[in-house]
């Protein structure tokens, strides 16, 4: 048996090799913040990849790449993260703004907001559920937020030790839900933030974050670290739909940097898409590019609609909360309605868009209450008129005769079928289609097959309606018409 002075060099020998970090395993680096952060090696798979142009695409082209994204029309959004732990109070005072940026709002160093980690344990997460109610509910894809501002990671990334590894519940968030999206016929997309407040090489310094302690961090580094994570998210989990980026508008994003980043996400795979944050051309909330030539597949308003839609070519989607916050803030009760949201998601389809609504989990990994009603609520409506929201393009009224709006969708034989939607049910049950030149083959309320009486004439077409509305929020009515339509 050895003796313990026999072991002193060994021990030595090991303490060297710990120091050093063993043979093509990354090594660790800590900062003075307490940021852990795995380095990469030079034999890094992200240093494998070279980026093909993906600028020369064709109109048509990307016609066919955006095809399911511009049927679907309707998806949900997901903000989960460690912030749904605190759930806007930190210290016992209630934080101001939305829940997933309480680490900004109150100023927290990393070295304090990362105890959340040791606590963070969704242990009544289903992943299928959650697929089944989105689809319920009429969705067609998720975007589910892969990593946020501040950084944590719901996958277990091999380039970091700050995600979902090293919670008490350990596994990864992603693959189940990438699962069920699959066995349910859901697109799966992942929201990305460019903008890291726990990185120590992030570019944009403050007091709280993780690099206010690095004298100059470095962008490079950083992307480096970034690029590698999504080549684990487009590699590991099966077909992403979109890459939904954000926190692009501090000064250490660039242009340059964006354009990159979009190449770089569709080499990886193709036919992903990629929403116009990777670059720098949003202008605000607004969501759509301001002028110039920009990155980006689709513009992205948030909180709010456009006034009209934009032709074709150009896509966008409105993401919005129902209530005021993404992430979950358990004091947050300023919900918005179902008649409200439904007739949202209506109007955005008339003008030719998506709407992206927002569900923000508990840290126990349910949806709220609240949440839950309002979208089964919108699937029933979904059952039986999705048809007027599904593969639509915008209205060709400049503006509707009545209190609604209008979808249309090509007939399979020639000819159209306008779906036209009310809010309100029309005194004595005449609907009256005004400006509209093509002569009407067709009426039905959706859901109804008996046909409804058509009278009237060129642009002021008259249309027989029962007594009662079917629906007390949305009605539709199905207007069939020879050709396209003539105004």
């Amino acid at each position: 048996m050895p003796t313990f002075r026999n072991l002193l060099p060994i021990a030595f020998l090991c303490l060297v090799a710990l120091a050093l970090g063993s043979p093509g395993v990354p090594a660790r680096a800590e900062n003075p913040a307490g940021v852990v952060i795995k380095e990469l090696s030079h034999e890094a798979p992200v240093e494998k990849v070279v980026t093909k142009d993906f600028s020369h695409e064709t109109p048509i082209e990307k016609a066919e790449r955006m095809k399911w994204f511009n049927d679907a029309r309707f998806g949900m959004f997901i903000h989960w993260g460690l912030y749904a732990e605190p759930a806007g109070v930190w210290e016992g005072k209630d934080v101001e703004g939305i829940g997933e940026w309480i680490q900004d709002k109150a100023k927290i160093p990393v070295s304090e907001y990362s105890e959340l980690q040791k606590s963070f344990n969704p242990v009544k997460y289903d992943a299928d559920a959650w697929v089944k109610f989105a689809k319920q509910a009429g969705m067609k894809y998720i975007v589910i937020t892969s990593k946020h501002h501040d950084g944590f990671c719901l996958f277990d990334s091999k380039h970091t030790d700050w995600d979902i590894g090293g919670t008490p519940y350990k596994k990864d968030l992603l693959r189940p839900l990438a699962e069920a999206c699959q066995k349910h016929g859901i697109k799966l997309c992942f929201y990305h933030s460019i903008m890291d407040w726990y990185h120590p090489q992030y570019g944009n310094k403050e007091e709280w974050r993780g690099n206010h302690a690095t004298e100059q961090p470095d962008m490079e580094i950083y992307r480096t670290y970034m690029k590698a994570q999504l080549e684990e998210l487009l590699t590991n989990y099966g077909d992403v739909g979109i890459v939904w980026f954000d926190g692009e508008w501090e000064s250490s994003w660039t242009h340059e940097m964006g354009v990159d980043l979009y190449n770089y996400c569709r080499t990886l795979q193709s036919s992903t898409i990629v929403n116009n944050r990777v670059d720098k051309g949003r202008d605000g909330m607004v969501g759509m590019n301001k002028d110039g030539e920009f990155s980006g597949d689709y513009g992205t308003p948030e909180q709010e609609i456009p006034h009209t839609g934009f032709g074709k070519g150009v896509y966008w989607e409105s993401c919005m909360t129902m209530n005021e916050t993404w992430g979950f803030k358990k004091k947050d009760d300023q919900w918005k309605s179902s008649e409200t949201l439904l007739r949202n998601l209506i109007d955005i389809a008339s003008k030719g868009g998506n709407f992206l609504l927002n569900v923000g989990p508990t840290a126990e990994g349910e949806f709220p209450t609240a949440s839950i009603e309002r979208l089964q609520m919108m699937g029933e409506w979904m059952e039986v008129h999705g048809e007027s929201i599904y593969g639509t393009s915008a209205s060709p009224f400049e503006k509707v005769s009545w209190n609604g709006r209008c979808t249309q969708k090509p007939l399979p034989g020639g000819g159209t079928r306008l779906y036209l939607h009310l809010f309100e049910w029309p005194e004595k049950g005449q609907l009256v289609v005004q400006r509209l030149k093509n002569r009407p083959l067709r009426a039905t309320l959706l859901g109804v097959e008996e046909p409804l009486t058509i009278a009237g004439k060129e642009g002021e077409w008259v249309v027989e309606l029962p007594a009662e509305a079917p629906n007390a929020i949305a009605s539709v009515v199905t207007l069939d018409i020879e050709g396209k339509p003539e105004m």
